[in-house]
């Protein structure tokens, strides 16, 4: 598994990569869809959109077969961030709500919910042990006005994976709606959006699914589609889409109001291309193959006295291995290793490594070097 997935990648043999919870290298294939669309782009103009048109709703297919969605279900958005504000923005609020996220949280999952302060609706940020999501905490959090609850699947820093179906059940429990912040689980996880009873997700494909930067996709169950305010309403908002003449407001039926402008059709290209590398591998092989590398690294970096943050049971694992190396300041541990081309990451007061699937023992080998000689 893990040569037949390098073999799809092209990160230079110089370089040990261990921040794809950071920002990824591109697959192969997806650097050879992006280089296909701009030669075709520079050489034909827009005589082929229709072309490339297409490639944005086999996007939007593999978008949905990834976490087994119906396509009118999913919307291609530039980045995680935009998401999440098609929810906090668009949700009607009335005064006196609230809504409730675990202290910790990315940036991008806390701005847009602060924002809503100047709306009268009250933000509950819920402390947390070190390391761990606690539902509990949420859910004795939540109350009658609690409209919202929003939570990454995945732990940015520490990597704690949190169980989306008890979560849903919680959160359902107090009568809220649960939006996911998937960025660092996507690709990495098999998620099935008709046995787990999430209501809204938002994911960028620039890490774990290997595409470029700028091209994601948006979820929201189709009961919730007239809940939300369409934000950013443009010509591709509506049914008659294309149709410049007609000056009916008639949105589409889907998740593709909320595409109002441009498609991102250079990201979108290479988002597919990627989806499809890794829906091809299988998603349970993908995460096998990163369990195994993750538990290897962890027995390595004991051996050598380094103390694992991360929680490594069989339900809250993830891609992402946090760490103290003893006496070492992190960032002095990621400069070190970045002058050596040992790419790993620090957050929270501790070093991040990210593997994937196609990262390989020689890989690990230099990672160890940097930790024995920093």
């Amino acid at each position: 598994m893990i040569q037949s997935f390098r073999d799809q990648m092209t990160v230079d043999d110089g370089f040990a990569y261990f921040d794809h919870a950071g920002v990824a290298p591109i697959s192969a294939p997806a650097r050879e869809a992006i280089v296909q669309w701009a030669d075709d782009l520079s050489t034909y103009g827009v005589t082929h959109w229709q072309r490339w048109r297409t490639e944005i709703e086999k996007t939007r297919r593999l978008c949905a077969q990834l976490i087994n969605a119906r396509r009118e279900e999913i919307a291609l958005v530039h980045s995680t961030t935009e998401g999440i504000n098609l929810v906090a923005e668009g949700y009607p609020w009335q005064k006196g709500d609230n809504v409730v996220l675990p202290k910790g949280e990315f940036p991008s999952n806390l701005y847009p919910w602060l924002l809503l302060e100047r709306r009268g609706v009250e933000v509950r940020q819920v402390e947390m042990p070190d390391n761990v999501l606690d539902i509990d905490r949420l859910r004795n959090a939540c109350d009658e006005n609690t409209r919202i609850v929003s939570c990454s699947w995945v732990g940015f820093g520490h990597g704690y994976r949190v169980d989306l179906n008890e979560l849903a059940d919680a959160v359902h429990e107090k009568g809220a709606l649960l939006f996911v912040d998937a960025i660092q689980g996507l690709g990495v996880f098999p998620l099935d959006v008709t046995q787990t009873p999430i209501d809204f997700l938002a994911a960028d494909g620039h890490k774990w699914v290997l595409g470029p930067e700028g091209a994601g996709l948006f979820f929201t169950r189709q009961e919730h589609l007239e809940t939300l305010q369409p934000m950013g309403i443009g010509w591709n908002s509506v049914t008659t889409s294309g149709d410049f003449q007609n000056e009916c407001l008639n949105l589409r039926p889907t998740a593709a109001r909320y595409e109002g402008g441009t498609f991102n059709v250079v990201g979108n290209t290479g988002f597919r291309a990627s989806l499809e590398l890794l829906v091809n591998h299988g998603i349970d092989n993908v995460s096998n193959a990163i369990h195994e590398t993750t538990n290897n690294v962890i027995e390595r970096l004991k051996q050598v006295g380094c103390t694992i943050q991360s929680v490594r049971d069989d339900k809250h694992w993830s891609g992402i291995v946090s760490f103290d190396v003893p006496g070492k300041d992190p960032f002095a541990v990621k400069e070190f290793a970045t002058s050596r081309d040992v790419v790993v990451n620090a957050r929270n007061g501790h070093v991040r490594v990210s593997p994937h699937a196609y990262t390989n023992e020689t890989d690990i080998e230099r990672l160890m070097e940097i930790v024995n000689n920093c």
